[in-house]
């Protein structure tokens, strides 16, 4: 067919040529992308939500009465809401998951302008009113970032129609991955003051009256405080806090690279010295682990308390604790040293030492050579009875989610996963900024590829992984032998 338009040609009349061809290649497409099947091992689908076409990081799922609601929060982009047929900057997705067969998508909070981590809502937490110390015992609350500049608190007891109750924090330069303890109120949200050196530090509040927030002080490694010289240390990444019963902190800053690790007293963090002094800012710490030059700590999870069969007859050793702490993989195409998982034993907290590590082995599906990244980002943070100890789950970009047989720290198993096929809203990552001009960047660049960036677990054993490439959300449970490790038993109905 000639599509060149002759002078006497109506560009209406060429417009009708066209179509039939664009409609066309709109289906093979379509055609194409649900053709592809996923790739599995003792997992199963169960439902899916498109989140809008959205990039998504984090999601958080809340029971709220008989109702089972999902939190994603995004990375930044612009997408059509379906729901009020506005064009709006990634925020925060709010799905209702009760038939997790049927995903219904209730809302979407827009978030700050920008792209990738220059914008959007990516971290998301819930408490209920009914555990927040001076909350409304009858509504539930969401913490999230707004973009770099700001956290907020929303009241989500409606989830359907969210309420801005107040803003935290205006004018930082960084937000990321923030821990709320919801028995207490006391919140570690990863901020960027602008007197500190790094975009990524911690700012602590009492938040147990979401509506009135308290700051308590401003904490990080040394060398990041105001008025510190020399090499700055790597950005916090995310805190994880065992509440004052545990009476522990757990810190992760980096993410492929130079990370660290650090073991912290709660009751000092919170009624110690608070002027960012080193003195001051060493006070609290117990230890610090740091890791190799080419890996990161982007999650650090806590496993306390293990039995370990294995020394069931030692005189000592028996019960040990342990953090296990995922690295992130920045680059495509393997273009860094491989971003893993690692056991850390810290029964004795002074000393941490590694006695595991696992990747998923690169030639069991060229994934260096598929598109986008390929190493490990984050493990589920969910304490669930149902798998705590014996079971975790690891997002692994082009890799899908992976399950680790955990019973034994010192011998992680896989024992399932599962990688999404592509679908129609897939779109190709673009490189990282700041990507040296000489490296050796091949045509896998320019792939299009699955990118699994976070996974939660709720109460009911169900999985939720979301995807940084637009992918949407995938709910998933485990089949086979792996389901067998779980303890059902305390699973929730």
């Amino acid at each position: 067919m000639n599509l060149k338009p002759h002078n006497n040609t109506p560009i209406t009349s060429l417009i009708m040529q066209i179509a039939p061809l664009m409609a066309c290649a709109f289906l093979m497409n379509n055609a194409l992308a649900n053709k592809e099947t996923p790739q599995s091992m003792n997992m199963k689908l169960v439902g899916y939500s498109d989140l809008q076409a959205r990039t998504a990081y984090q999601p958080t799922i809340q029971k709220q009465g008989n109702q089972w609601i999902a939190y994603v929060g995004h990375h930044g982009d612009k997408k059509l809401n379906p729901l009020t047929h506005q064009i709006e900057d990634n925020g925060t997705s709010i799905i209702d998951v009760t038939n997790p067969k049927h995903p219904q998508y209730l809302a979407h909070i827009p978030g700050e302008e920008g792209k990738a981590e220059q914008g959007g809502a990516q971290m998301v937490r819930i408490c209920p009113g009914s555990t927040l110390p001076k909350a409304d015992k009858n509504k539930f609350y969401m913490l999230r970032t707004f973009g770099n500049q700001a956290h907020e608190i929303w009241d989500v007891t409606t989830p359907t129609k969210p309420t801005l109750l107040t803003t935290i924090g205006k004018g930082l330069k960084g937000t990321h991955k923030n821990f709320w303890e919801c028995d207490t109120g006391i919140a570690y949200l990863v901020s960027g003051n602008p007197q500190w050196r790094t975009n990524r530090m911690t700012q602590i509040y009492d938040l147990s009256d979401p509506s009135k927030p308290v700051f308590i002080r401003d904490f990080g490694i040394v060398g990041q405080q105001p008025g510190a010289g020399g090499a700055v240390p790597m950005s916090l990444h995310g805190p994880i806090s065992t509440g004052p019963k545990g009476n522990r902190v757990f810190f992760g800053y980096g993410t492929n690279s130079e990370g660290i690790l650090q073991i912290v007293d709660r009751e000092k963090l919170l009624n110690g010295p608070k002027d960012p002094t080193p003195e001051n800012l060493l006070y609290p710490q117990i230890s610090r682990l740091d890791l190799p030059p080419m890996h990161g700590a982007h999650t650090v999870f806590p496993m306390l308390g293990m039995d370990i069969p294995e020394f069931a007859h030692n005189y000592l050793g028996r019960v040990r604790d342990f953090i296990v702490v995922t690295d992130e993989a920045i680059q495509k195409e393997c273009l860094e040293g491989r971003q893993m998982v690692w056991f850390v034993d810290i029964t004795t907290q002074s000393k941490p030492f590694g006695v595991a590590s696992w990747t998923v082995p690169e030639k069991s599906g060229d994934f260096c050579s598929k598109g986008g990244r390929f190493g490990s980002h984050s493990s589920n943070e969910s304490m669930t009875p149902v798998y705590y100890k014996k079971l975790m789950f690891f997002a692994h970009f082009n890799a899908g989610v992976r399950v680790l047989d955990v019973r034994n720290p010192f011998s992680p198993k896989e024992v399932a996963y599962f990688i999404p096929p592509l679908n129609a809203n897939t779109v190709r990552l673009e490189n990282p900024s700041g990507m040296p001009a000489d490296f050796p960047v091949t045509e896998a660049s320019s792939k299009r590829a699955i990118q699994t960036n976070n996974v939660e677990v709720d109460e009911r054993g169900y999985i939720y992984i979301v995807d940084r490439a637009n992918s949407g959300m995938h709910i998933l449970e485990l089949s086979g032998s792996a389901r067998s490790i779980a303890d059902w038993s305390v699973a929730e109905h």
